[in-house]
């Protein structure tokens, strides 16, 4: 009979200690545990239960869920702009055409450029300063012209 309570008691405390870092000295104790009638039952065998399988989650809503699956638009949105610095916006959703070629000024482009990224808004506004560059290189040459237009028409009268 002492050999058959050894046996139960290596059983035990591997049953017990899913992680296998029981030592004999604590396996008595569990088997003794296991053993009681009244409270002691109970937990070990909660025990064994939660350490050998765990529960398995359900696929899906669970029953009675007043959750919604979250719709998906897909828009896109492609902003041009020209060497000029005009600017023109158009609109698809799938592939239908909402909007095209709609102006668009290059201010409004930059404060949509700056909403959304930071990565988004320095290559537009550096591209629009380049425009404001070559904007600013124009009306400095009409300028310089209407000046000389100027003088010319004061040597007429």
């Amino acid at each position: 009979m002492t050999a058959e309570t050894e046996s139960t008691s290596t059983t035990a405390s591997t049953d017990t200690a899913p992680t296998g870092g029981s030592t004999p000295d604590t396996a008595p104790a569990t088997a003794a545990t296991a053993a009681a009638p009244e409270g002691g039952a109970a937990p070990a065998e909660a025990t064994v239960a939660a350490g050998a399988e765990p529960e398995k989650r359900k696929r899906g809503r669970p029953k009675g869920s007043t959750a919604r699956t979250t719709r998906v638009v897909e828009l896109t949105l492609t902003v041009s702009g020209t060497a000029d610095g005009e600017w023109q916006a158009e609109l698809k959703r799938g592939t239908t055409w909402l909007a095209r070629a709609l102006p668009v000024s290059a201010g409004a482009v930059q404060k949509a450029a700056a909403e959304l990224h930071a990565e988004i808004s320095g290559p537009i506004e550096e591209v629009i300063g380049e425009a404001r560059a070559t904007r600013e290189a124009k009306v400095a040459e009409l300028e310089a012209q209407l000046e000389q237009a100027k003088k010319a028409l004061a040597e007429l009268e």
